[in-house]
């Protein structure tokens, strides 16, 4: 399926953004959710000092799932609401790939959802930089 093309054919309002920024953008929050729920998972794995860890990823997930459907209604965008979602989303991002770099030699999931983090954080910016109301 072309996500892209169908993006394109939807009414984005007022609101305009490179939609090659916001595809890699999309791309990568659910690469960022898919990472954190694996890390999450090998987390519990880890016995009670991964709890942390485990909720930090947890929350991760349900974040980058909940940006990356805001997307996929442009219909309904406001610019300040994507904004804000945009910034909680990449500040829980930096939270996350933070604790998960503290135990990337403990765990290699860790290392990943730390990778797909940064990577995440990085393409938002991008996304967001684009963005005009």
């Amino acid at each position: 399926m072309d996500t892209m093309a169908m993006m394109k054919s939807m009414d984005m309002g007022e609101m305009t953004m490179d939609m090659d920024a916001m595809q890699e953008c999309m791309q990568s929050l659910n690469a960022c959710a898919m990472a954190a729920a694996m890390c999450a998972g090998s987390d519990m794995m880890h016995g009670p000092e991964m709890a942390t860890c485990c909720a930090m990823c947890s929350n991760m997930v349900e974040m980058a799932q909940a940006t990356m459907h805001m997307m996929m209604r442009p219909a309904g965008m406001n610019m300040d609401v994507m904004s804000a979602m945009m910034t909680a989303c990449m500040t829980m991002g930096t939270a996350c790939a933070a604790e998960c770099r503290a135990h990337a030699d403990m765990d290699e999931m860790c290392r990943y959802c730390a990778m797909a983090c940064d990577d995440m954080v990085m393409k938002c910016e991008a996304m967001m930089a684009s963005m005009t109301a």
